[in-house]
């Protein structure tokens, strides 16, 4: 299979388009000169087969972007894991299944770096997929994401049809979920230490050890890296997106005080988990096609807490 034609003049559609990479997505197609296609959950709800075949078939779009999904963090998944399951199954059948339905011409569906093992060797090649035990607390969101990935590898080889998936790390950026009960790492360190700023609070508590190491991709970088793969990647095996940099939870915890500007004190409840004790991915397969990220840590988290203070009801 060679690689897509530009999107230039295409029918592209972004499944998800309302959400941080669904939205990244359509800022950075709006350069492409593409037909963006997008549709809310008030007129296709994805989990139903009828209601996105019946509008796949209507709008016909030749490109997908399958970003699409119910995510959260630690307490999200541990509360939902049903809906986990369940809803992002249903998701990523539907509109692969429906693609391949009305002939599109290329899919890229994405993942997540929590697909692989918990202790697998550093950085994560690609090929540890399946190697070992998934992470306890987001095993039934990984487990949905590494359907997702075999099920275009399936469909790719009994159909012939050029469907591709790609492993993002931790993502972060605009349009990011700040709900302290459900969120990832770093929106919910950012709404906190910002409502220590604004409260005076002397110190902030902090789930686990403050040690699992962590890397992070601002999610315009992401978006950017998603159309670089939809141009010039065309393989079955998934392909890593990550930054190459980690750093600590408790580091992490520094740069966005620092953002913000408060001075206060961090504290670790050693009780609660810590989740994955490192999880930095090997790009040097992305890398080596000529893509790199733009955005720097500092930068990106900066970027964050504007988005926050102008959009965000509790800010």
């Amino acid at each position: 299979m060679s690689s897509a034609p530009r999107l230039a003049g295409k029918r592209v559609y972004v499944a998800g388009h309302r959400g941080m990479v669904g939205s990244a997505l359509v800022r950075r197609l709006a350069s492409e000169n593409c037909e963006i296609l997008t549709v809310g959950r008030d007129e296709v709800d994805l989990r139903r087969q009828n209601e996105v075949e019946r509008w796949m078939a209507k709008e016909r779009p030749e490109f997908v972007f399958l970003a699409a999904a119910k995510v959260g963090g630690i307490v999200a998944n541990a509360s939902y894991p049903a809906e986990f399951l369940y809803d992002n199954l249903m998701i990523e059948g539907n509109i692969i299944h429906s693609a391949k339905e009305i002939g599109v011409e290329k899919l890229l569906f994405l993942g997540s770096s929590c697909v692989y093992p918990k202790f697998a060797s550093q950085p994560i090649d690609e090929s540890a997929l399946l190697t070992g035990p998934l992470e306890p607390t987001n095993e039934w969101y990984a487990i949905s994401k590494i359907a997702g990935l075999k099920l275009c590898q399936a469909y790719r080889r009994q159909y012939n049809i050029n469907f591709i998936s790609a492993m993002p790390t931790n993502l972060y950026g605009p349009g990011d979920n700040y709900n302290l009960q459900n969120s990832h790492v770093l929106p919910a360190l950012i709404r906190k230490v910002h409502e220590a700023k604004r409260s005076n609070s002397e110190a902030i508590t902090l789930w686990g050890t403050g040690s699992p190491l962590r890397e992070f991709v601002y999610v315009d970088d992401l978006a950017d890296a998603c159309v670089f793969l939809m141009e010039y990647y065309s393989q079955e095996m998934p392909i890593n997106i990550g930054s190459g940099q980690e750093l600590t939870i408790k580091e992490l915890a520094g740069v966005v005080a620092e953002t913000v500007g408060w001075n206060g004190r961090l504290e670790f409840d050693e009780t609660k988990p810590d989740g994955t004790p490192r999880k930095l991915v090997n790009s040097d397969r992305l890398s080596n096609l000529g893509w790199q990220p733009r955005v720097n840590l500092r930068e990106g988290i900066s970027g964050a807490y504007d988005w926050f203070l102008r959009n965000h009801p509790e800010a």
